[in-house]
């Protein structure tokens, strides 16, 4: 009875998320003296999972399967779980989960525990502590049924390279031509997405206006993050809404959230306070952001973000 988890993805590189659950899971394996077997769809490498603690990599290779659909994705999953015999499946938080989970709960009888932040506490019933309420608080969550799901919230658990004596095999399913249709999927692939970005830069209104991202797309160049923004500047069509971070918009769990003219209102620290480190630049000492932030700047973002972005390639030149 193999503990089992979903390995996600994109154009067939593993996402960071991935080995931190491959890791959560291999902890849930060793308190239940049982084994950790990985299902990946696509991966370009599925023996990378080797490192990772997981025992057994079930590897799906099948290119209807190339884009994301909730349907035949849970079907795969499910099937992998059947034939581990698992009781416990341990997904991601990822928008493309939030859609999967509950179809896959269904299908395997399941009871769903999502944004799990620890390891379970209790294993009879299954007992995991989970956040809400927009991470303003913490749930104790008991599953009464046999099954359990288990969506690890991003950033919650660290990453443990555990060199195993790990067996691929190649894991076929059928899967229904109607359930694999996408008409389309417009992406942009050069940058970092804000799901996956271990580093997010967003500005606000402080801006003064949409001419001057430049230096907010630099400075996230350097650092190899993604650009996001407040919601006024979203309304206010300055940036695409795809990039409106808050209670309304995206959440943001990165190890590095770094605000720039953002005031800081509830809204939008309730969208970014599960982020490790937050700095804030602001000209307004009295900015709510600064009583949230690890670290803040009181300064003009117009003179510190260039010098900031100078200081980085010149330290990032010499290492």
């Amino acid at each position: 009875m193999a503990i089992l988890v979903y390995t996600e993805s994109e154009q067939g590189k593993f996402k960071k998320t991935a080995f931190e659950l491959a890791s959560y899971a291999r902890s849930i394996a060793d308190e239940n003296n049982t084994t950790v077997t990985a299902v990946c769809i696509n991966a370009e490498s599925p023996m990378e999972l080797q490192n990772y603690g997981v025992d057994k990599v079930l590897n799906i290779s099948n290119q209807e399967l190339k884009s994301f659909n909730a349907m035949s994705y849970s079907q795969c999953i499910f099937e992998a779980a059947e034939n581990e015999k698992s009781k416990i499946i341990v997904i991601s938080s990822s928008a493309d989960s939030k859609y999967l989970a509950p179809l896959l709960a269904v299908k395997h009888n399941a009871g769903y525990i999502s944004n799990a932040c620890e390891l379970p506490t209790s294993y009879n019933p299954l007992t995991v502590k989970r956040t809400a309420f927009t991470n303003k608080a913490f749930e104790i969550t008991k599953v009464n049924t046999e099954n359990a799901l288990i969506s690890l919230a991003k950033n919650s658990y660290s990453i443990n390279e555990v060199k195993t004596n790990t067996s691929l095999e190649d894991f076929s399913v059928n899967v229904s031509q109607n359930d694999t249709k996408v008409k389309s999927i417009d992406k942009a692939t050069d940058k970092v997405t804000i799901a996956d970005a271990d580093t997010v830069v967003s500005a606000g209104r402080g801006l003064k206006g949409p001419e001057n991202w430049g230096m907010i797309e630099e400075l996230a160049e350097v650092l190899g993050a993604a650009t996001a923004c407040s919601k006024p500047v979203s309304d206010l069509g300055w940036r695409p809404h795809g990039e409106h971070v808050g209670q309304t918009g995206k959440p943001v769990a990165s190890n590095l959230y770094i605000a720039i003219g953002i005031s800081g209102a509830i809204q939008h620290l309730a969208g970014i306070n599960s982020s490790k480190v937050k700095v804030v630049i602001n000209t307004d000492p009295e900015a709510p952001f600064f009583k949230a932030a690890d670290y803040g700047v009181v300064g003009d973002a117009f003179e510190v973000v260039p010098e900031l972005i100078n200081k980085l390639k010149t330290f990032k030149a010499q290492n």
